[in-house]
Parts: structure tokens; sequence; C-alpha cells
């Protein structure tokens, strides 16, 4: 009983992360059950047996993306000791190429919740909320240790972050060069480096 649960829960697994790149790339209604279909060998009823509907699976595939990207985006945060180097580095993490195709889920998801699916833009909701508290929590880490000016507006920063970038990937995704990327990242570096604060003598 224990091994069909477990083999259950990995086939489950792989459907999401299956769905997941392929609603990254084409959308809710872009994505048909037909395509999920196609990309993991199952038939309708071995989709369906694992969720109740295509907006719960399209529910956990986000979930899903938005994981893989926020990892991404994370990689060497942990090693860097202050606050403002570490926002650099994470600026700079999305540069790196890879994760699931079609671009940033949220972005993504985003633009294609915004006619009308509730459970996809709550979803797009708390996943912006998350980095912004983020971004937030890294800033107030750096005005107790000193190292960030106290005056700062932290969401008008953590909002200028996410908004350079976001819009920048939107450019770049267009232009199909990473030239807005790379001007955004430059941009963002010395913008944060004027956030912080030199020790008085």
């Amino acid at each position: 009983m224990a091994a069909e649960a477990s083999k259950g829960g990995k086939t489950r697994q792989r459907i999401v992360a299956e769905a997941a790149a392929i609603f990254n790339q084409r959308g809710y209604e872009g994505c048909s059950i037909q395509s999920i279909m196609a990309a993991t060998g199952l038939e309708k009823g071995g989709i369906y047996r694992h969720f109740e509907s295509k907006e719960e699976l399209a529910a956990e595939a986000f979930d899903y993306a938005w994981s893989v990207a926020s990892a991404k985006r994370r990689i060497h945060l942990d090693a860097i000791a202050n606050p403002i180097d570490r926002l650099k580095q994470h600026v700079a993490n999305f540069m790196t190429r890879g994760g699931l195709p079609g671009g940033c889920p949220l972005l993504n998801t985003a633009i294609d919740s915004d006619n009308g699916n509730p459970v996809l833009r709550a979803k797009v909701r708390a996943a912006l909320r998350g980095w912004q508290t983020m971004l937030v929590g890294i800033l107030d880490e750096g005005i107790a240790a000193g190292s960030v000016r106290p005056e700062i507006d932290r969401m008008a920063i953590a909002n200028h972050i996410i908004g350079a970038l976001e819009g920048a990937m939107l450019i770049s995704r267009i232009e199909r060069n990473d030239g807005a990327l790379r001007q955004a990242v430059a941009h963002l570096d010395s913008y944060l480096e004027s956030h912080r604060r030199i020790p008085t003598a």
C-alpha cells in the first residue's frame, strides 16, 4: 500500500513538472490536456486520477515553476554576509539561464491570469508578496547591522528591484537578446550601492 502511494506521489510530481513547462510557455488556455498527455505519456484518466481539474493542476504547476525560479535566484545568497552584496548577487542571478522554458513564471502567469482566473491570480499575488518580503527582510537585516541606510523606503526599493528585473526580462524576451536585462542589472547594482551605509570614522 505504501509502495502504491509512493508511486502515485511520484507520478503526480512528474505530471506537475511536465505541465509546469507547458503552462509557462503557452499559458492556461494554450495548455491543453492533450499536450500534457503527450508530455507525460499518460491517458486523460491517468491525469485526472491525480487532479480534479485543469485549474488544480495549473495551480500546482505554478507553485512548482515558481519554486524552480526562486531557487535559481537565491543561489550563493547564503554565503554572502553583507545584505547589499546579497541583494546585488540576487540581481546578478537573473543573468543565469536555466530553469523552466518560457521565462519568468511570475510575469507569465500574472499576464495569463489577468483575464479572470482567480486561483492563479491568488497564486501570483502570494508569490509576489513572498519575493517582496524576502527583499525587505534582507534590507531590514542591513539596517539592523548598520550596513544599510536607515531612512530608506524598504518596500519601494523591493518594488523597484522587482519592476526593473521583470520589465527588463519582458523587453529581452521580445527583442530576443539580453541587452535590456544587462542594463537593468547594471542599473540595480549602482542603485543598491547607493543605499549602502558607509561607516563614519
